[in-house]
């Protein structure tokens, strides 16, 4: 990423220590009592091993719930929400 190239809001959330208003493996909305956030479609109930021990992407936006379009490679992953933007694993990792 070129230092001319804006931050998504998506990287800036992990970059800046932002709160998250959902959880990134299961799209559940972590405040439950703020009645204005919902669960999306397709979360899940709990999130999977893999996710608890930290060897998975997220798979849905922290910020709106929704799924993320993920690409897995080799070297690491991106994750990209349609209303966020994109998040790579070597900007998450070098923090």
């Amino acid at each position: 990423m070129s230092s001319s190239t804006p931050l998504s809001e998506l990287t800036a959330l992990y970059i800046l220590g932002g709160t998250p208003l959902y959880d990134a493996h299961t799209g559940q909305p972590l405040d439950s009592s703020d009645k204005s956030l919902r669960v999306g479609r397709g979360a899940l109930a709990q999130a999977s091993r893999g996710a608890v021990a930290g060897l998975e992407p997220p798979r849905f936006c922290p910020l709106c719930g929704r799924r993320m379009k993920v690409q897995v490679n080799p070297m690491g992953w991106t994750a990209e929400c349609s209303r966020h933007g994109e998040l790579d694993s070597a900007l998450v990792m070098d923090v």
